[in-house]
């Protein structure tokens, strides 16, 4: 991999239309040929956040158990909906368009498309539980998005991918119509075999319609109809993109010589795509006071940082993990640097005396704002770093749903007072790895309603709250939902992009 120093040459912006024309004729693709461009280092990174967070958006959808099989259109909607609350409209529009127009806009999201999906092949391809995940997410990806092209598109596709699935000719169908019609799960009549063409292909190549009995099988090949061609390309884009992904691990070595790649891809998995949650607009908009903090942990904090405060409040102490996870937290609520330090201190103070504190303690909590050291606004911890943390059988930190056994975690709930109901189903979450989906099914008992949010960051878990205590939500309210709080207004604010060099993406994903 070669850097240089020069301005973008050419970057994702700067080449024409008419040779995006040529590269890019369809909006779908096998992702066979590499990007041969060149992109700044700060475009790798973001092009690199912004793949993950369209997965990850799949990732969110699935989750709620729309069934892609039979509500297809049910679940690009919700996909799309998702997609732009992320920001995300150029990817929204690459899912839901025809496939071959040729507008600037619609080349230019092809063109990053492209490039993201192979940045994302140097991260995904280091260990099989990440090729796994990545295979999966990108097989939905391509089905959501063929099965949105018009005719005229997937004609398009076929031919840039120089595919000749051909169907099996009138005689044939003639001679096997009564066992098409009898076998094929989407053939209402036997008229509809006539109106569809049939393609003769090796049932291990339709595997998901053969397990689902949807097909006519016979002597080892499976006749798929038209209305299912998806699943046959499917299995193309499954098997070269594991092959591919096999071939770019054993190159990795070539570009594991650099560094700062190295740090953008190795951790890219863990990586928290969501807003950051600063102070500095909660700071204009109205703060929180220290007086509020017993009140606003009982009804506003989530779950790992009520427990982290209530072991302090109870013990008078708090391990180095746990001061940096919910020191941050409470700065990104809004709570000042001055009330931040009586708070660590009224506390402390009643095991050591003030010296010991100020020597051991203080000066970590004005770290923390950017008052000592390097001087770095911190930004607080997202629930993919918290959940992913180190948690030693000492400490406090960390996430309630992963990191505590579930009797353990039982008993902490029933002390919240939810309710039986409510733990059950919060434990079968956890039980399943879903600590995230727990701690949203957690806000929604706790507050007594049914809030469709999906739970990133802890300061994120607390503004939700505060609009559902304040009525700012469209909300169905549950029998047991409390009687509203107290709010306290905040905000939150984003981060920046760091260095930026130029990258040779051909010498990258040529692999």
């Amino acid at each position: 991999m070669e850097y240089t120093r020069r301005k973008l040459i050419p970057s994702v912006q700067s080449i024409q239309t008419g040779s995006l024309v040529e590269l890019y004729p369809c909006d779908l693709q096998l992702y066979k040929v590499p990007p041969t461009s060149s992109i700044s280092l700060a475009d790798f990174e973001d092009l690199a956040l912004e793949r993950l967070k369209v997965l990850r958006a799949i990732d969110m959808v699935n989750l709620r158990g729309i069934n892609k099989r039979q509500n297809i259109e049910e679940w690009r909607s919700a996909l799309i909906t998702e997609l732009k609350k992320m920001e995300l409209k150029a990817f929204a529009k690459l899912i839901n368009g025809s496939g071959c127009g040729r507008s600037e806009a619609e080349l230019q999201a092809r063109k990053r498309d492209h490039i993201s999906h192979f940045i994302l092949r140097l991260a995904y391809c280091r260990s099989e539980d990440l090729r796994r995940w990545f295979i999966s997410k990108e097989l939905d990806l391509f089905k959501v998005r063929f099965t949105s092209l018009s005719t005229e598109g997937v004609q398009c596709f076929m031919r840039t991918n120089n595919l000749k699935y051909e169907p099996i000719s009138e005689k044939e169908k003639s001679q096997l119509r009564e066992c098409l019609y009898e076998s094929t799960s989407s053939m209402t009549s036997m008229a509809s075999v006539d109106t569809h063409d049939f393609y003769r292909v090796s049932f291990t190549d339709v595997q998901d319609l053969v397990r689902s009995r949807k097909v006519y099988l016979s002597r080892g090949y499976a006749y798929v109809p038209s209305t299912d061609l998806v699943s046959i390309l499917s299995s193309v884009f499954r098997t070269n993109l594991a092959h591919s992904l096999a071939v770019t691990a054993r190159m990795l070595p070539s570009i594991e010589g650099d560094e700062r790649v190295v740090r953008i891809l190795k951790d890219l998995h863990q990586s928290y795509t969501g807003e950051e949650y600063s102070a500095k607009k909660n700071m204009t908009t109205g703060t929180v006071q220290l007086d509020q903090i017993d009140m606003l942990s009982r009804h506003s904090f989530p779950p790992c940082m009520r427990k982290l405060h209530e072991h302090f409040r109870a013990n008078h102490h708090m391990r180095h993990g746990g001061r940096m996870q919910f020191g941050l937290f409470l700065k990104g609520i809004g709570l000042s640097l001055e009330d931040s330090l009586r708070y660590w201190r009224e506390e402390f103070t009643k095991l050591i005396d003030v010296d010991q504190f100020e020597k051991r303690y203080s000066y970590n909590v004005r770290h923390n704002y950017g008052k000592e050291g390097k001087r770095t606004d911190y930004t607080p911890y997202s629930c993919m770093k918290i959940i992913m943390s180190p948690v030693g059988p000492d400490d406090t930190h960390g996430c309630l749903f992963r990191h505590s056994d579930l009797p353990h975690l039982k008993q902490q709930l029933l002390a919240w007072n939810i309710p039986v109901a409510g733990i059950n189903e919060i434990a079968e979450y956890v039980a399943q790895g879903h600590y995230q989906l727990a701690c949203g099914r957690y806000f929604q008992v706790s507050h007594g309603v049914q809030v469709d949010v999906a739970i990133n960051h802890p300061n994120q878990y607390f503004l939700e709250s505060q609009d559902v205590l304040a009525g700012n939500h469209d909300i169905k309210t549950e029998r047991t939902a409390p009687a509203k709080k107290p709010t306290v207004s905040t905000s939150k604010t984003d981060d920046v992009w760091g260095e930026d060099m130029d990258i040779d993406l051909e010498q990258i994903a040529g692999m």
